[in-house]
C-alpha cells in the first residue's frame, strides 16, 4: 500500500516540500502517492496507517480554508492511532499555524512523525528539503 502525501500549495513551496517527502518515502523503501488535496478522499487517506499532510500558513496563521481545512476536519475523526507527518511553509509569523495543527492532530489521537511538523520559511532551502526527505524516510519506516 502506498503512503499518501496530501498537500495544498499556493505558490509551489509546500508542493516542493511534498515532493521531498515523497523522495524520502521512496528512499525508505515504501511507495508514495502525491495528492493535491482537491484529489484526496479523507476516508481513503485515513485507511492507511501512515500518511503526510502539507499546507502553508494562510491568513492569520491558519490552514488554507476552502480545501485543506475541510479535509483536515473530515480526517480528525479518523486519525486516532495513525502516524502522521505534517509539513508546510510560511511567510510571516513564527509557525503558530503548525503548532495549532500539531495540537489538533494529537488531540484527535494521531502520533506525529518526528514529534512535530516540518516547516520552512518561504521556499524550502536545502536544510528544509533534507528535513522533508528524512521525515519521509521516517514515515516509510513507521509503515513497516
Amino acid at each position: 500500500m502506498s503512503i499518501a502525501v496530501v498537500y495544498w500549495s499556493g505558490t509551489g513551496n509546500t508542493q516542493a516540500m511534498a515532493e521531498a517527502v515523497v523522495r524520502g518515502i521512496v528512499k525508505g523503501g515504501a511507495e508514495a502517492e502525491l495528492l493535491p488535496v482537491a484529489q484526496a478522499d479523507p476516508a481513503k487517506v485515513a485507511a492507511g496507517d501512515v500518511f503526510a499532510l502539507g499546507c502553508p500558513s494562510m491568513g492569520a496563521e491558519e490552514l488554507e480554508e476552502s480545501e485543506m481545512e475541510p479535509f483536515v476536519q473530515a480526517l480528525e475523526g479518523l486519525v486516532s492511532g495513525k502516524k502522521v507527518l505534517l509539513f508546510g511553509s510560511y511567510g510571516w509569523g513564527d509557525g503558530e499555524w503548525m503548532r495549532t495543527w500539531e495540537e489538533r492532530m494529537k488531540e484527535a489521537g494521531a502520533t506525529l512523525i518526528g514529534g512535530q511538523g516540518v516547516i520552512a520559511n518561504e521556499a524550502p532551502d536545502g536544510e528544509a528539503v533534507e528535513a522533508c526527505e528524512k521525515a519521509g524516510e521516517a514515515l516509510a519506516e513507521a509503515a513497516k
